[in-house]
């Protein structure tokens, strides 16, 4: 079939939605599928891509590493036209999620959105930033998943979250995989001794953007209290974001400056020798819809501490592959960090042979072929290029109905944003 992706985060960017894009997209092209991948252009983007149109967006939004796509594209039809896509997925619930609204609506094919953030916890990136603007992209999100024909969620609790914030559409819980298989010949000697971290140091380790929505200075200032009282134990922090230069400080001030690395964003087999090198991945984000992190960790066999949270538990079994720290409070997450620590050489063996058991369960061929699967009977039978008069007419009407759905929608968000009697679950 042929799938056409719209995205407002891509490669290079380094964040979960990205990946996951991509991760699917290789998945169904090994499989004999074709996908074209509509996304924002990025600084340093790479000169030789195969299947994907790149919008013109403003770089660098507010400060942050994120694209803005700009809503207008000339060679966006011409694309699609010649692309004949059988499924539309959408990965955002506006600007280019509004884009393959229009797109579905207008060729009459049916829309798939994955829900893959909790938007009110980025609300920060807007200048307006407000508790009203929180409910305002709740209940767009919400809208547009009303308007799609299926709504994929990357996890069971995230499931449940957008029922019960009223999302009527048909939901299908599907996380993004792990290609667990890419992780065996990783050597984490190799990463310990490029970056300087002794052989018999307790290594705990974060992979990720350093942003505040990833809850990074609670994470830093647990590890670093355990640093202190366990002289040989190092912190690994994989990643570059804005907040860098705060984690920095803090472990400075803790005088522990020497025993934290930072060799900023790896990819490929950098990137796995880093997770295999750990000997504990700690998280403590409540914003994500799923632990991709956690799954790719487990991959290299690393153990995971973690916070209780929407999309984190589904992963973390407590005391059988990591812990699962339920309060965000800093003695508790220490106190799981020196649990792990503590474990004899057995112990932390079957710990590890857990995590590789979860990993494979979240194998990318998995996930790819239940999303898949789901697609399927949303396909119409065969595809027609009728350009007569009245097919034209029709197209434009579905365009025009689509565009008052998003206007409805946007307006509807508006107003209940600032009706607080009935505010969505969150």
């Amino acid at each position: 079939m042929n799938i056409v992706m719209l995205t407002n985060t891509y490669l290079p960017h380094v964040g979960g939605v990205a990946r996951s894009v991509a991760a699917f997209s290789a998945e169904y092209r090994r499989r004999g599928h074709r996908v074209l991948v509509v996304a924002p252009t990025f600084a340093h983007l790479d000169p030789v891509e195969t299947d994907v149109l790149r919008i013109h967006a403003l770089q660098n939004f507010n400060g942050s590493d994120f694209s803005v796509a700009l809503p207008f594209s000339g060679d966006l039809t011409e694309q699609l036209d010649a692309f004949r896509p059988d499924i539309v997925h959408s990965h955002h619930p506006f600007l280019l999620g509004m884009t393959a609204l229009r797109i579905a609506r207008s060729r009459e094919l049916p829309l798939v959105f994955t829900h893959h953030t909790l938007y009110e916890r980025y609300t920060h990136y807007v200048p307006a930033d407000s508790q009203a603007l929180k409910r305002f992209v709740i209940e767009l999100a919400t809208r547009y998943a009303n308007l799609s024909s299926l709504v994929f969620a990357p996890s069971q609790s995230i499931a449940e979250l957008l029922r019960s914030r009223g999302v009527t559409t048909p939901i299908a819980e599907v996380p993004t995989g792990v290609a667990a298989e890419q992780f065996e010949p990783a050597d984490g000697h190799a990463a310990r001794r490029q970056y300087g971290i002794p052989e018999d140091a307790f290594l705990l380790g974060h992979l990720g953007r350093l942003a505040p929505e990833k809850n990074l200075e609670f994470l830093a200032g647990a590890a670093a209290e355990f640093m202190q009282k366990e002289g040989k134990s190092h912190f690994l922090l994989v990643g570059s974001g804005p907040s860098a230069k705060t984690i920095e400080n803090l472990f400075r001030s803790r005088g522990l400056a020497n025993r934290l690395h930072m060799p900023g964003t790896l990819q490929g087999a950098a990137q796995r020798d880093a997770y295999r090198a750990m000997d504990a991945f700690v998280f403590a984000s409540t914003s994500e819809t799923q632990g991709m992190v956690l799954t790719e960790a487990m991959a290299a066999g690393t153990p995971v501490i973690a916070l209780d949270a929407n999309g984190t538990r589904e992963v973390v079994k407590d005391q059988i592959n990591g812990c699962l720290v339920m309060n965000e409070n800093i003695r508790e997450f220490v106190d799981a960090i020196n649990w792990l620590y503590r474990q004899s050489t057995a112990e932390q063996d079957a710990i590890r042979k857990a995590a590789l058991e979860t990993a494979e369960s979240f194998s990318m061929e998995n996930c790819a072929q239940r999303a898949l699967d789901l697609y399927q009977p949303l396909l119409k039978q065969e595809w027609v290029i009728d350009d007569s008069l009245y097919a034209q007419w029709m197209r434009l009407r579905n365009l025009i109905g689509a565009q008052w759905d998003i206007i409805e929608g946007v307006t509807s968000a508006a107003g209940a944003a600032f009706n607080t009697t009935q505010p969505r679950s969150s």
